[in-house]
């Protein structure tokens, strides 16, 4: 049993198959029929990228491996079973003889006044759906607007954090919007203004200095206004007021300030740390060999870093994921499990048009070359969708990209205070 379809989970469940074969069944349990790749959700905000292609089908991928629909909310450890809600809200129990944990993270929502419900997260096709229509309606209504001071504030779009999706979510909607208001010329006193917050000292604090030193470059000189060491005190429906106590009036906020694990995690009763499952070097829960857990969702003991987890990013996942399935594999043949290492291999930042930053296995890149390596790294990562993928990069770099609003989700569908972009605020999944 795999609980979560994430980097983790999909991964877990993929190697256990390959592994085991007939041997045994391996149920995957998901809240959505599809593996979302995140790294790719700035594209689709701003339309390079249809929602179906970051969006791979479970079931068209994980051949043998059955997809069981809803949300796990109660863990039974002792009778080795799990409870869950079904999309239509209906409850239903399932047995397992090994258990992976891997439900991956959610917005990580600060006590801000106002930022729940008045910003938005990006987690989700859902958030990347509406922030674009928001974006496109902004810009509309702005050219209609007769007070200067409600234009400057449609005109104002706000990021805060400047770690990884915040800096793409910048730079991808810097571009976005400079050329949506070319096509909205009453709004042409007033162009699209974005700030990118953070308290840290730089953007991308997470990630070596190349990177940082790159993407700020690239976001200053399209204009962006990048603020470090500067954050919301308070958010309300006609703006926010900053760290700093400047007042500041717009529309749009979107909280990019990080992750959190699922809240999920610290309900099921086992040992966590700083809201992760406590695992051994081998994935499993101390006490519990027959439980596993890892991604977001654990916290992994990096031998790199003594005394240390291993940090919250889609490589840890996916190199995690592989390992549970194997020990899933190891554990019911009774053989030796692998203890969990890693080799940092680099990371890559899309920032838009022609730029991008990268540095794989250490070497340093920037501009075009980056952005080949980029884009060649997110094909070659995808589970699945790649041919339709590299067309629609095709498609945008060739032809005008379309700019309507589609009118698919509402600002009520995705709260900021939800534990998924899949589940409304009452804790049921949704079948919209």
């Amino acid at each position: 049993m795999v609980v979560g379809a994430g980097f983790a989970g999909f991964q877990a469940a993929k190697s256990s198959r390959r592994r085991l074969g007939d041997e045994a069944e391996i149920v995957l349990v998901s809240p959505t029929d599809y593996f979302l790749y995140l790294p790719l959700l700035p594209e689709v905000a701003v339309g390079i990228l249809e929602p179906r292609r970051i969006s791979v089908s479970l079931t068209a991928t994980l051949p043998g491996v059955r997809l069981v629909l809803g949300v796990v909310d109660r863990l039974d450890v002792a009778g080795r079973r799990i409870g869950l809600i079904d999309p239509e809200g209906r409850r239903r129990e399932l047995d397992y003889d090994r258990l992976v944990i891997s439900v991956g993270s959610v917005n990580k929502l600060l006590p801000v006044p106002g930022v729940a419900a008045y910003a938005h997260g990006f987690r989700g096709i859902p958030e990347a759906l509406y922030l674009r229509d928001h974006l496109i309606r902004q810009l509309e209504l702005a050219g209609e607007a007769a007070d200067p001071a409600e234009r400057r504030a449609r005109c104002t779009v706000l990021v805060v954090g400047a770690g990884y999706t915040g800096t793409e979510v910048a730079a991808h909607g810097k571009l976005f919007t400079d050329r949506l208001a070319a096509s909205h010329r009453s709004s042409g006193e007033h162009p699209v203004h974005w700030l990118l917050l953070d308290v840290a000292p730089r953007v991308l604090p997470e990630l070596d200095e190349h990177l940082s030193r790159t993407a700020d470059a690239v976001l200053r000189g399209r204009g962006v206004d990048v603020r470090m060491g500067v954050s919301i005190d308070e958010a309300t429906e006609d703006g926010v007021r900053l760290t700093t106590g400047e007042e500041l009036g717009t529309r749009t906020v979107v909280w990019c300030v990080g992750v959190r694990p699922d809240p999920m995690v610290e309900s099921l009763g086992l040992p966590t740390h700083r809201g992760r499952l406590v695992v051994n070097e081998d994935l499993t829960v101390p006490g519990h060999p027959e439980i596993l857990a890892c991604g977001d969702a654990a916290a992994v003991p990096d031998r790199t870093s003594p005394g240390q987890a291993t940090a919250m990013t889609a490589q840890h996942a996916v190199r995690q994921g592989r390992l549970a399935g194997r020990n899933v594999a190891a554990s019911l043949r009774r053989t030796r499990l692998r203890r969990y290492r890693h080799d940092d291999l680099g990371f890559v930042v899309d920032l838009g048009g022609r730029d991008a930053a990268a540095n794989p296995l250490g070497v340093p890149l920037a501009g075009l070359l980056a952005k080949v390596v980029t884009r060649g790294y997110h094909l070659l990562s995808m589970p699945g969708n790649r041919l339709h993928t590299a067309v629609d990069w095709a498609l945008d770099a060739t032809q005008r990209r379309q700019s309507v609003q589609l009118g698919l989700v509402r600002s009520p569908d995705v709260p900021l205070d939800t534990a998924s972009p899949e589940l409304p605020r009452h804790g049921v999944p949704t079948a919209r």
